[in-house]
């Protein structure tokens, strides 16, 4: 059965009638579709929109999307179901409670199976009798219409538990990568390269097909033989040209330079082919998708390719502590596979849905009248159809593809990062696109030089984990190679960004020849690595920006590095230090034991109060030393006959240059009395994960919730303040947003043009 759609309308064949196209109801429609031609259900044995209970929930009545029979019989006896589905936009992140709401509505009916899909994520649970479990238990699949009257195999069905797991698919992705090694022997890194450019191809034919249709290897050869069929004698080979397309829809993304092709043997792209047909990429959700994947990496590079990853538990304690909110700006300049970026997408985006389910509920409330369960049904169903349109047009606002989305500017305009090296800035990109975001900006760039976004002053939150160990010689230049000379991508970025972005690229462009070392202040006390890029991100920070950085333990303390130290101390409060155990790291492949630094850079008022304090100071100190530093000068200008003997200048010489140092070491001591803050120190002896990475007891989850109400109790950064309120009129959605306590002007949000 095929979905019909025309003009603006879809068939409801349940209903017998045509129905104004919503996105969760072509969710619906399709999976009807589904439900006849993949379980052999008949449309009799089904009905849509059923009321559930007789209760308003407070703002209208309860519905089940799809509700199956075992029988049409059933069905007309108003028996129990034995299938409940939910629905949602296939745009729409479905969330927890979404799962327990329709498992409500399963229990309620007696239903055995509860479904919920948005076709790009279908997750089936079984339905424990007279209970609402604190944990549901998912399953592999529902009965089709043939074993649904059998109850001992729908017995059996509820008792498999659902196969496809992270684990499962990360340990397939590595076989799929042994499979290049050992037949084509290939490096383990070019063997990674060769299952990304397969992955994608998958991703691309999953994404372009929809339904349950999957790259499987028969449908490959189907498709190959139709080509050679019609190919020219100069045409590729139809795995190479499916490359080539998939090069072109990833364009944008950067992904492929354009002159690569597929490395790897015809035979043994249809063997990958064929491990993988057991998934469908564009219907596996991001979350599963994206750490199997993050999984995979962390094998292959961490194993064969010598590359360090931040865990995961670490990743995702930085960026609670650091809170990044709707509308800030966030950067990695060293990104590696991505692991900060995508997390802060990730914490960001539930804030947005989060938020977008609250103003449904206010929606809900103003288009529901009080006397809603009294009204005839024809009135409810013109009601529910409001509810649902408005519904429809905010699920736009989570939709990445919607230019006008809030999704699309989070992923577009607030995310940026940067890796040194090609490979693991191009596995970055693929990461993201795994969980969902394939547009943050990230490049193949040295992070200590400006490139495409990323200038000083301009983020918000900060997260990274630089490399350290290593240092930049005085001698290393900044050359005509660090250049960025693409006209047209210049053009446009002044476009996006206006004359900043002109102003951005003078970093390099007006000192090529010089030491890369001069451009930073600290430049000239320490040239390692891990001192840099402290100063880089506290440049690119915004004033009052905040930063989350791993650094090695005691780097900070180091009395080599003192006047380092003092540096930073006049640029930025020190928010956090936690030390961490190695064994964390060594299960990262890191041998130095690391601590988390969280920095935030001074206000404009904190900076100029700071300023104040050492001037202050300073002038205080030198007036104890003013006479005797007088006298020495004079005495060591004398001339002539006057002149001092040799010996006698020497020891003025000296005791001038104690003078200085005293007045130096005294001001500083009184600037940290008078500038004083606390600083909360932590050393954790579990952080979620040991040294042959397996999952233990986690002393970060209690410290952030302790961190986060001291950093509250304390202001110790200004929160950013984000609320969009939405109206519904006449068929139109007035969209209102609040930064900061800066309201716009109402907007009519369609999700479209």
């Amino acid at each position: 059965m095929e979905v019909q759609i025309k003009d603006n309308k879809i068939y409801a064949p349940l209903k017998d009638k045509w129905l104004i196209i919503k996105p969760e109801e072509e969710v619906r429609q399709r999976y009807i579709c589904r439900l006849l031609d993949s379980y052999g259900y008949d449309l009799k044995q089904m009905d849509q929109e059923v009321k559930v209970n007789n209760t308003r929930r407070g703002t209208g009545s309860a519905r089940a999307d799809i509700v199956i029979w075992k029988t049409k019989e059933d069905r007309q006896e108003k028996k129990y179901p034995i299938i409940v589905v939910e629905c949602k936009a296939e745009k729409v992140t479905i969330r927890e409670e979404d799962y327990y709401q329709g498992y409500n509505y399963a229990s309620i009916t007696h239903a055995k199976f509860f479904v919920t899909t948005n076709l790009k994520e279908t997750r089936i649970f079984r339905v424990v009798e007279g209970e609402i479990p604190n944990r549901l238990e998912e399953i592999a699949d529902i009965p089709t219409a043939e074993i649904a009257t059998n109850e001992k195999k729908v017995k059996e069905l509820l008792n498999q538990t659902k196969a496809f797991t992270r684990d499962e698919f990360s340990r397939l992705l590595y076989k799929c990568h042994n499979i290049i090694r050992n037949n084509d022997k290939l490096s383990p890194e070019a063997a990674f390269d060769e299952i990304s450019k397969i992955l994608f191809i998958k991703i691309r034919y999953e994404r372009d097909n929809t339904g349950t249709q999957i790259f499987s290897k028969d449908a490959f050869v189907k498709l190959k033989d139709a080509y050679n069929s019609m190919k020219s004698k100069d045409a590729p080979e139809f795995y190479q040209f499916l490359f080539e397309k998939t090069k072109e829809d990833f364009s944008k993304d950067n992904l492929f330079d354009s002159n690569e092709t597929i490395r790897i043997r015809e035979t043994s792209f249809e063997k990958i082919v064929e491990e993988l047909q057991v998934y469908n990429l564009s219907t596996t959700s991001d979350d599963v998708k994206g750490i199997a994947f993050e999984k995979f990496l962390g094998r292959t590079f961490r194993g064969e390719l010598g590359q360090f990853f931040t865990p995961r538990t670490i990743v995702e304690f930085m960026v609670s502590v650091l809170d990044p909110q709707e509308g800030e700006y966030i950067c990695d300049p060293c990104c590696g596979s991505g692991g900060f970026l995508i997390r802060a997408f990730e914490y960001v985006r539930e804030q947005i849905e989060s938020e977008l389910e609250q103003r449904k509920e206010e929606v809900k409330k103003q288009l529901i009248p009080e006397n809603y369960d009294d009204l005839k049904p024809k009135e409810q169903e013109a009601i529910d159809t409001k509810v649902s349109d408005a519904f429809a047009k905010m699920n736009f606002e989570a939709d990445i593809n919607n230019a006008k989305g809030r999704l699309r500017s989070l992923s577009f305009d607030c995310i940026y990062g940067t890796d040194a090296n090609p490979r693991m800035a191009r596995t970055a990109k693929m990461n993201m696109i795994m969980h969902g975001d394939g547009h943050g900006g990230v490049h193949h760039h040295d992070g200590l030089l400006n490139v495409n976004g990323i200038w000083d002053g301009r983020f918000d939150v900060i997260l990274t984990n630089p490399p350290f160990g290593a240092r930049v010689d005085k001698d290393i230049k900044i050359t005509e190679a660090d250049k960025f000379t693409d006209e047209a991508k210049i053009k446009a970025y002044v476009k996006r960004y206006g004359e900043e972005y002109l102003t951005a690229l003078k970093q390099v462009n007006d000192h090529i020849g010089e030491s890369l070392l001069d451009q930073f202040g600290v430049g000239k006390m320490s040239g390692l690595t891990e001192v840099l890029f402290i100063d880089r991100c506290l440049n690119l920070l915004k004033p009052g920006g905040r930063l989350g950085i791993v650094l090695p333990e005691g780097v900070l303390n180091n009395t080599n590095l003192q006047n380092v130290r003092e540096y930073f101390e006049g640029r930025a409060k020190i928010l956090l230090i936690v030390s961490i155990p190695q064994d964390v790291f060594m299960a990262a492949g890191a041998t130095v034991k690391p601590s988390l630094m969280f920095f935030k850079r001074f206000t404009e008022e904190e900076q100029a109060r700071y300023n104040g304090i050492k001037v202050k100071a300073f002038a205080e100190v030198q007036d104890k030393y003013i006479e005797e530093l007088t006298s020495i000068e004079n005495d060591l200008a004398k001339r002539g006959k006057e002149a001092l003997p040799a010996p006698d200048k020497k020891k003025l010489r000296a005791r001038k240059k104690e003078i200085e140092t005293a007045i130096d070491q005294e001001a500083k001591t009184l600037v940290k009395q008078r500038f004083d803050y606390i600083i909360p120190i932590a050393d954790i002896k579990r952080a979620g994960i040991n040294s042959i990475g397996i999952k233990i007891e986690n002393d970060l989850e209690p410290l952030l919730k302790e961190y986060t109400k001291y950093r509250k109790e304390n202001n110790l950064w200004n929160t950013r303040h984000a609320y969009t309120s939405y109206q519904y009129n006449d068929g139109g959605m007035t969209r209102i947003r609040e930064f900061d306590g800066i309201v716009s002007e109402p907007e009519m949000f369609y999700g479209k043009d």
